[in-house]
């Protein structure tokens, strides 16, 4: 698929396959959908007043123009009320449009949505409108002996046009970097766990690492033992296939420039350990290395993007399997930081492989550090599958991150780390338990985690809710790729 922004542009003389325009609630026209109605003579006004299409968020409509329109078709997509407009709308909107769009023949197709965007909020807008659309065309069928029905997307030429004489090119190149973030996420997270495996994730490192910029170092379970990593050997050692700790770095920026460290969970597979999960539905725990996934993707969008600066990515990749040598509940293990931990329960063992990678990643003296993780079905309730649960040590760089989050509408929320949490975690026998007393299980796991992140500001994002869907629809979701970048975007341009 091709991309492209193309500005000063007029909906009527721009020759197109179909050109998209929206329409608000009550039949009020667009820009563009006026600039169409005045070129062919009111025929849009002419089509509104019949009532068959009023306008309603992503009602669609497809008309063939008589007269006076370059573009053989218009797809008009319903906005909702002009006063309750947001870059959101616009998205879902593009997103619908495309999905409407995306097997047919036409190959050039014009959207005029991020245009109805205010002026400061249009570059947001647009890479919003790119991904939505990218997602609508995202298909994964690589392993069925009969992909489905084969489509055009491929051969598709999107345009994000815009009256204006701004440029916003970069907008959509942007747009597009997170697009392929997001689908990199997506398609690791869809991958069947006998393929995606924590050896496969070093492979996809290594693919990363053949960018310019960009190093790789994959330490080995020898190699962190020699560490002292014993809370991440613990959840490796139940498993035939050795895990390993991936750490990525990307420089875009100048070698005195103190990196932002992403750090991901990547439990190719979660049994739960000896503390083992229902059968139902345990075919979703190869999405528990989401997190690493979403950071993995994050760096593909900064190598695309050549983000003026400097990443470290940490990707803590290891099944969690219920063998005879796998570790037992009331087995205590020593960390890299020196601090036991007494295993109550090895189905928490998201917070034992990260703990050591924080301890890792503390060595590069990072400005600030994101780890993002599946970690609690407890996010899940006090969430559900909208928002992402949000901790930190640092209220500055929690406020950073949520505006980031609310820029890219992947949004998170902040919860509370106090004292009174800590001590839910007190063990009789070692320095802390894996798990908390009753309650409060989103805000415990963050807690622990904060034990390790002492010297760095440090934020910790639980996307249990956000990071795949269920049932029907099942399939990983690319969050949160969105947040994340635009956090970078949003740290490159400080800088």
């Amino acid at each position: 698929m091709q991309y492209t922004f193309q500005n000063e542009t007029n909906a009527a003389t721009l020759s197109a396959d179909c050109v998209v325009v929206g329409i608000f609630q009550d039949s009020a026209l667009s820009a563009a959908a006026a600039l169409l109605d005045e070129a062919s003579q009111g025929e849009l006004s002419t089509l509104l007043a019949l009532g068959d299409f009023n306008g309603k968020k992503n009602e669609t409509y497809l008309h063939y123009p008589r007269s006076g329109v370059n573009a053989k078709r218009l797809l008009l997509v319903g906005l909702g009320k002009r006063e309750q407009l947001t870059s959101a709308t616009l998205a879902s909107a593009a997103g619908k449009a495309a999905e409407q769009l995306k097997t047919t023949q036409m190959q050039t197709i014009a959207f005029f949505l991020s245009e109805e965007s205010q002026i400061d909020a249009r570059p947001a807008s647009i890479r919003q409108c790119v991904q939505a659309i990218s997602a609508a065309c995202y298909t994964f069928d690589g392993f069925k002996s009969a992909p489905a029905t084969e489509t055009t997307t491929s051969d598709k030429h999107w345009i994000i046009a815009d009256s204006g004489s701004a440029d916003f090119s970069v907008a959509v190149t942007q747009g597009v970097a997170i697009a392929n973030g997001i689908t990199l996420c997506r398609d690791l997270g869809n991958t069947p766990p006998n393929v995606c495996t924590p050896a496969y994730l070093a492979d996809t490192a290594e693919d990363l690492a053949a960018a310019d910029k960009v190093t790789l170092k994959v330490l080995e379970e020898s190699e962190m033992e020699a560490l002292g990593m014993g809370a991440f050997i613990s959840v490796s050692k139940g498993s035939t296939l050795p895990g390993k700790m991936i750490v990525l770095h990307y420089n875009g920026a100048g070698n005195d420039d103190a990196p932002i460290a992403l750090v991901g969970k990547g439990i190719t597979f979660d049994t739960g350990g000896i503390s083992l999960k229902p059968g139902a539905k345990m075919d979703e725990m190869k999405y528990d290395m989401c997190g690493a996934a979403s950071v993995l993707g994050s760096l593909r969008a900064a190598i695309d993007m050549d983000l003026k600066l400097n990443l470290v990515v940490v990707v803590a990749a290891a099944e969690n399997m219920p063998a005879g040598n796998a570790s037992k509940p009331g087995d205590i293990v020593t960390t890299m930081s020196g601090k036991t931990v007494e295993i109550l329960n090895t189905d928490a063992e998201g917070r034992l492989v990260l703990c050591d990678a924080l301890s890792y990643v503390e060595q590069f003296k990072p400005a600030a550090v994101v780890d993002v993780a599946t970690l609690t079905g407890a996010c899940i309730v006090a969430l559900g599958s909208h928002i992402c649960g949000l901790m930190s040590n640092d209220d500055d760089f929690a406020a950073e991150v949520l505006a980031a989050g609310r820029k890219a509408d992947d949004e998170a929320w902040q919860l509370p780390l106090g004292e009174q949490y800590q001590k839910q975690l007190e063990s009789n026998f070692a320095d802390m338990a894996n798990i908390g007393t009753p309650g409060a299980g989103t805000i415990t796991a963050g807690c622990f985690l904060a034990r390790f992140t002492e010297n760095m500001t440090w934020a910790h994002l639980d996307i249990a809710g956000t990071a795949w869907k269920g049932g029907a629809a099942k399939g990983a979701t690319g969050r949160p790729v969105p947040l994340l970048t635009q956090l970078l975007i949003n740290r490159a341009a400080s800088a």
